[in-house]
């Protein structure tokens, strides 16, 4: 059973010390017996540096891009980290000091500059960070780290060595893209992102990168949009972080977490906001979930609608019997924005955070059904007919098709988040297992393992380490969903001779420890990764 415990802030606060790069690979002390077949890289991303001179990023969102690699072979672990040599980041050492504004915290103007400079450079260009600090993910032969914006960074992922910087508006309509992309097995990568359409509408793109071919050429010069999706409110469109693909259909749920586009086009005027400023609860919005055809690149008009909750990770959206079936990490109520988003700064307001954690909605891995074909007589009936689900889906009078959901997993303050199932084998396909990061008052300290139509949960957990979102390698030949490894970081801050942060290998059917790897470094949590295998076996 999880616990739920008192995290001390000075303890927690530790998790966000500014680390050194290591970019000579050093060797950690394995305890266990690593599996013969795991060969290759752990690569995570995520905060690195927390101050610049005399001045501090504010928000969990803000520190700069530190590249981690766990490096695995025979038996034996290597650690290195660098940071991402990104625009902003340069400008912040050239400087010494913050000089462009990020998801929460402000860059105030150069002192050195007269004001009749900065407000000339004011109008002249909107500088948009490209600290790429969320997640990483392949196109074609090339890597690419990435956050929210419309720019990626290449990285070299045995140098850990920033190559270049790619802005994807340069290649395709869009303003902005997720740090969640979904990737096909022949290695097509789609994504989801909003854009300016005609009338300065707005709306959200799918766009689609196809695989690299024989000719060579990079897959991002074949970028193009799949399908377009139509925003509820034209001039506040809804936060995004997500979506769903089955192997035919396009979901995405559009949340009451908005942003103000008035503000965010003026955010970087002398009022000196920031990203989150911009964003808005619209809780009578309820929410809507978008439908589109995958194939043929058309969106379904179908008006599904559920009552109002916000969402950061959908777990995985499969078919069955004519339904779209979609789990997703959800949080109840609308005190999201100010539970996560604005008190997300562990540093500063920790007091403050746990104080609300306790008054926060509870958060909920829940059950959506969409069912795609229907009668459309059928008003006031449920138009779920899968006898494994207690979700439904009502047709109103007004044509609109009301989700209720089936809840798999929940408990108090145990938020089940950053979800990892076996991709490779079951993304867009029915499956049993997800595995996800326990947040206790929205602090990582416990990994759990959820059957999904059971909902039996296992939980592994040791008191004052912070794990990082666990990720699946599956067994060479593994006949079983759950057959294979669970890899993941572990971070124990503390007084001195604390446990020194360590790679976690889990047996992914039980939680039980296969092995671990210690690094006596600073390594602060990280939010996104991927494991890059040296072979295919």
């Amino acid at each position: 059973m999880a616990t739920c415990v008192e995290h001390p802030a000075k303890g927690y606060t530790a998790l966000y010390e500014t680390a050194q790069e290591v970019k000579t690979p050093m060797p950690t002390q394995v305890q266990g017996r690593i599996p013969s077949w795991l060969s290759g890289s752990l690569m995570r991303l995520g905060p690195g540096l927390f101050e610049v001179g005399s001045e501090e990023f504010l928000h969990l969102f803000d520190g700069q891009a530190l590249l981690h690699k766990f490096e695995i072979s025979n038996g034996a672990v290597t650690y290195a980290c660098r940071f991402l040599k990104t625009d902003t980041y340069m400008r912040a050492m050239t400087e010494n000091r913050i000089a462009i504004t990020e998801f929460g915290t402000v860059a105030y103007p150069d002192p050195c500059k007269n004001i009749f400079s900065r407000f000339f450079s004011y109008f002249q260009k909107i500088e948009i960070t490209d600290n790429a600090l969320v997640n990483v993910y392949p196109v074609g032969e090339d890597f690419y780290a990435c956050t929210e914006t419309n720019f990626i960074t290449k990285i070299n992922p045995e140098t850990l060595e920033t190559v270049a910087k790619v802005d994807l508006c340069k290649y395709i309509s869009i303003n902005g893209a997720t740090a969640h992309p979904h990737i096909e097995r022949d290695g097509t990568v789609y994504n989801i992102g909003n854009c300016f359409g005609k009338g300065l509408s707005f709306a959200y793109n799918i766009i689609k990168i196809p695989p690299l071919l024989k000719d060579k050429v990079n897959p991002l010069n074949k970028m193009s949009v799949a399908v377009q999706l139509p925003c509820s409110e034209r001039f506040k469109p809804s936060y995004v972080h997500s979506f769903g693909m089955t192997e035919n259909y396009f979901v995405f749920v559009e949340q009451p977490v908005k942003i103000n586009l008035w503000k965010f086009l003026s955010a970087w005027g002398p009022r000196g906001a920031t990203y989150m400023d911009c964003f808005e609860s619209h809780h009578t919005m309820g929410v809507w979930v978008h439908v589109a055809d995958k194939r043929r690149g058309e969106y379904l008009d179908i008006r599904f609608r559920a009552a109002a909750f916000n969402i950061f990770h959908h777990i995985n959206t499969f078919e069955k019997e004519g339904h779209v079936v979609m789990d997703v990490c959800c949080w109840k109520g609308f005190e999201f924005i100010y539970n996560y988003l604005y008190l997300a700064n562990m540093r500063e307001n920790w007091e403050e955070l746990k104080r609300n954690a306790y008054k926060a909605p509870q958060p909920e891995v829940r059950r959506y059904v969409l069912p795609i074909n229907f009668d459309e007589e059928e008003y006031g009936k449920n138009l779920v007919r899968l006898g494994d689900t207690t979700a439904t889906a009502t047709l109103r009078n007004d044509g609109t098709i009301w989700l209720e959901p089936e809840v798999l997993f929940s408990g108090p303050r145990q938020a089940f988040e950053f979800p990892r199932i076996n991709y490779e084998k079951n993304n867009g396909r029915d499956y049993t297992f997800a595995y996800g990061l326990g947040l206790n008052h929205f602090v990582p300290d416990k990994i759990y393992k959820l059957n999904v139509k059971t909902k039996e949960h296992w939980v592994w957990q040791i008191p004052g380490t912070y794990p990082s979102e666990p990720i699946f390698i599956a067994r060479p030949d593994a006949q079983d969903e759950d057959d294979g490894v669970l890899l993941t970081t572990v971070v124990s801050p503390g007084p001195a001779g604390r446990t020194p942060a360590f790679l976690l290998i889990l047996n992914a059917k039980d939680l039980t420890e296969v092995a671990r790897a210690e690094v006596d470094v600073n390594i602060p949590v990280s939010f996104h990764g991927m494991f890059k295998e040296s072979s295919k076996h």
